[in-house]
């Protein structure tokens, strides 16, 4: 019963390191090409002057808390996050502020560089994302 407990308890660490890796093998970038990077007090000014701010996390996530005001575009939906459909939401020079779950998270700067890719010319890459902004004490809704 011991070795089955010890290869029990092992393959949860190793799990456990496996999962880990992966995890800070899938930080975002510091900066996206043709974005501006912005930190929270920069991403609350841009949200005070009405720039149009990107959610860009799974369902669940936006479910449990998200920015006041920002548009729920998942990423990850290949029947939603189309170039035509993101054509005909923003306009190509509007202040448009990418954001997802922090500097562990990758969804928001490939936003951002897609939407570089684009056309759109005022895109800003918020890195600390919605951590960043709650931690903050920023106004937050959830559904």
């Amino acid at each position: 019963m011991g070795l089955i407990f010890k290869k029990a308890a092992l393959g949860l660490m190793v799990a456990n390191v496996l999962a880990f890796a992966s995890f800070t093998q899938a930080a975002a970038p510091e900066s996206v090409p043709g974005a501006t990077t912005v930190n929270t007090a920069e991403a609350k000014k841009l949200w005070d002057s009405g720039a149009t701010f990107i959610d860009s996390r799974k369902k669940e996530d936006w479910e449990d808390g998200h920015i006041p005001k920002a548009v729920h575009l998942d990423r990850g939906d290949r029947e939603v996050y189309t170039r035509e459909n993101v054509s005909k939401m923003f306009k190509k020079d509007e202040p448009l502020v990418t954001y997802c779950y922090g500097k562990v998270c990758t969804r928001s700067s490939q936003m951002a560089a897609d939407l570089v890719s684009v056309g759109y010319t005022n895109v800003y890459f918020y890195r600390e994302g919605f951590p960043g902004w709650s931690f903050a004490g920023h106004p937050i809704e959830s559904k």
